[in-house]
């Protein structure tokens, strides 16, 4: 499968991935959706369709909103406690439709009454779910098949597994688990960490200051977790065997990069996956274009 996001920045990935659709045949999509932005019947509807017309190809990956700034340009106006507290709503009601129920929900802040999908999706797609708040985890872990990370080191990607694992095991339930990476494969380790350096040879201090300024008013913790690994710094970017934070000096989200050798690299997979991890979310890095 492929991941697509979701944002002001980007097209829409409902409507992009449904017209791909139509010219693959085994691809799978993880499309990123913002439940705060339309009711949860439409999405449970949406993506009823979306498996009827695809062959049962959508993977869903809920994404909360980490911004307010961004959030109020799409008419949304919660503070980020209280967006986890309607997608925790959210998905209560979603995951109901999917189970074939009709429904009536008087929340705080979602109201449906009689609602009822006239098809249930099949399969039922997973739902993939990021977070490190603490307003942030209970909700992964009543609601998500899989709970994804940024590429941590493996120590604070263990940590974070163990803190979702109890969770759900309160919620009585068990996740997967999936880890989101930028790769800088070649055929030697001197050859991924050159282009590694060639990646940010290019780029002002001037340009990195302003970037990181204004990732640091990020509400998100999983950014702040990524800004910390590096500090704004070049010095001592490479945070744990072969993983390199350097990303993240100039992009926000997904701030690091596996580095190396093709076989070091399979290390460094095997090594997360031994803490869990099931599902890798890898891209090249740059991008080809």
């Amino acid at each position: 499968g492929v991941l697509t996001p979701t944002g002001a920045w980007c097209e829409d990935a409902w409507l992009t991935t449904a017209m791909l659709t139509e010219v693959t045949e085994r691809l799978k999509f993880l499309v990123a959706f913002r439940p705060g932005l339309l009711s949860p019947t439409l999405a449970a509807q949406m993506a009823a369709t979306y498996q009827r017309l695809s062959g049962g190809r959508l993977l869903l990956n809920v994404v909360t909103g980490g911004e307010s700034a961004e959030q109020r340009g799409y008419g949304d106006f919660l503070d980020k406690d209280a967006r986890y507290a309607r997608t925790d709503e959210f998905l209560h009601v979603v995951r109901s439709l999917w189970r074939g129920g009709t429904v009536d929900h008087d929340g705080p802040h979602l109201r449906v009454e009689g609602a009822r999908l006239s098809r249930t999706p099949d399969p039922v797609p997973p739902v993939y779910f990021g977070g490190s708040s603490a307003a942030a985890g209970p909700v992964a872990a009543r609601h998500s098949d899989v709970y994804l990370t940024w590429g941590e080191p493996p120590a604070q990607v263990a940590g974070k597994l163990d803190w979702i694992r109890s969770l759900a095991a309160e919620a009585g339930r068990r996740l997967r688990f999936g880890i989101r990476l930028h790769v800088i494969a070649r055929d030697t380790a001197d050859e991924a960490w050159a282009q590694a350096r060639r990646l940010l040879d290019g780029i002002d201090e001037a340009d990195v200051r302003a970037v990181q300024a204004g990732l640091r008013r990020s509400e998100s913790e999983g950014q702040r977790r990524m800004l910390d690994l590096h500090h704004g710094s070049r010095d001592d970017l490479v945070v744990a065997p072969n993983l390199w934070a350097g990303v993240g000096l100039v992009r926000g989200g997904a701030g690091t990069a596996l580095v190396g050798s093709h076989a070091e690299i399979a290390d460094r997979i095997a090594e997360y996956h031994a803490l869990g991890i099931e599902e890798f979310v890898l891209s090249g890095y740059p991008h080809l274009e």
